[in-house]
């Protein structure tokens, strides 16, 4: 009886250990719900799930939108120890980056690392223990589709969050892109969501057309930009949910779950030991689409020109 149970406490060491040594367990932190940010999350989870099963436990965490709560939630994962933190959105990747320089961090739906992290000549290669996804669609073709689209347009609005370091970004590009083209081009920012409705309004009723970079705040907020547009001025957009919510007219678009599965894959090669994060450069989404809304356009009597994808 006394050799059984020696063998049998035995197994179960033995079996604890394996086990043990076989789970992974990684937090995630997605700044805000929406579809975007969603779809990128899901993406990242399927592609370890797929890979590890039942040796991987992930912890999904959505901030609300608020940066201080990704900053607790990024303190206690460390605290938990985890193997790995996936920051989804650039205040989720700031947050997480001041809580550990030790654990490997990969960012998502991320557009500049080198603006998010205030990395001066940045070489897409972070070098430390961050790196990740970037959501960046070519800027240049994005301002040329406002030209493309509503070439009668004289005065664009860029409407953003003055909060979102990376929309400070894609507005600059965007902006000097259409001045060199002799476009009136007029700032409309608000710091947060309280704002969006007054600056969204204004900017709807003082220019000819609206360029929305990817930005989560005027993602979270689309039916308020909606209702401030009434289908009055056209709308640009970054990035394709966003567009759908705002009720866009188009925009040249990445695909996040497919972006989320790109970081999911390279958090795979960093948890089993077969590359080091701060060896690993920032990836890009190499084919975004032009999608078009139908309707929308109808509305302002757009013509839908080659190349572009009806949006569903």
């Amino acid at each position: 009886m006394k050799k059984l149970l020696v063998a049998l406490l035995t197994l179960v060491m033995l079996t604890g250990c394996s086990g043990s040594t076989n789970k992974y367990n990684v937090g995630v932190i997605q700044l805000v719900q929406h579809d975007a940010l969603d779809s990128a999350t899901q993406g990242f989870v399927d592609c370890l799930k797929d890979e590890f099963g039942d040796d991987i436990n992930i912890d999904v965490q959505v901030a609300s939108g608020d940066s201080a709560v990704c900053s607790t939630m990024a303190t206690n994962f460390v605290a938990e120890g985890v193997d790995l933190i996936m920051a989804n959105a650039t205040p989720a990747l700031q947050a997480t980056s001041h809580a550990t320089d030790t654990i490997p961090i990969l960012g998502t739906s991320v557009t500049e690392y080198g603006v998010a992290l205030d990395i001066d000549n940045f070489n897409g290669i972070v070098g430390n223990n961050v790196s990740g996804t970037s959501d960046l669609a070519p800027l240049d073709e994005q301002a040329q589709m406002i030209i493309d689209l509503v070439p009668d347009a004289k005065v664009v609005g860029m409407l953003y969050c003055s909060s979102e370091a990376n929309s400070l970004y894609q507005v600059k590009k965007v902006q000097e892109y259409l001045e060199a083209k002799g476009l009136t081009v007029k700032s409309y920012s608000f710091s947060d969501s309280n704002d969006v409705s007054s600056v969204a309004t204004s900017a709807c009723q003082e220019t000819d057309v609206i360029y929305i970079p990817t930005d989560n705040t005027c993602a979270s907020n689309g039916e308020v930009i909606k209702s401030a547009a009434m289908g009055n001025v056209p709308i640009i957009v970054g990035e394709k949910a966003c567009c759908k919510a705002v009720g866009g007219v188009a925009t040249l678009s990445i695909d996040y779950y497919e972006l989320g599965k790109t970081t999911g894959q390279m958090a795979i090669k960093i948890l089993k030991g077969e590359a080091k994060v701060e060896e690993m450069p920032i990836e890009y989404f190499a084919s975004p689409v032009k999608s078009i809304d139908k309707e929308v356009a109808e509305s302002f009597n757009i013509a839908i020109p080659d190349g572009y994808e009806l949006m569903d």
